[in-house]
């Protein structure tokens, strides 16, 4: 599903103007990577999705890697990821 068909779905489920529905979904993504950016460097920086699960930072530690083209060694550095883990609502759906 991509962005025009997820709001299309979500404006026929809430009956709510098409252009609403973009704009909140705009601003629900800037608000979540604007409190990723606030909490950069922190492993504990959460967001909770109602109804669908949560969003946490973790590190990822420093590690050797190998080029596929050449195999040769190269070091990858540490870096903050995001991990999804899903909620009760979407795991029942998906394991019922």
């Amino acid at each position: 599903m991509n962005k025009a068909e997820l709001i299309d779905r979500i404006a026929a489920y809430t009956n709510l103007p098409k252009v609403a529905v973009e704009s909140i979904l705009d601003a629900q993504g800037k608000v979540i990577a604007n409190h990723f950016g606030l909490a950069a460097g922190a492993c504990d920086a959460e967001v909770v999705l109602p109804g669908l699960g949560k969003l946490k930072t973790s590190t990822r530690a420093a590690r050797t890697g190998r080029n596929p083209q050449t195999g040769a060694e190269i070091q990858i550095p540490e870096r903050v990821a995001v991990k999804f883990s899903a909620g009760k609502v979407l795991d029942d759906i998906l394991n019922p």
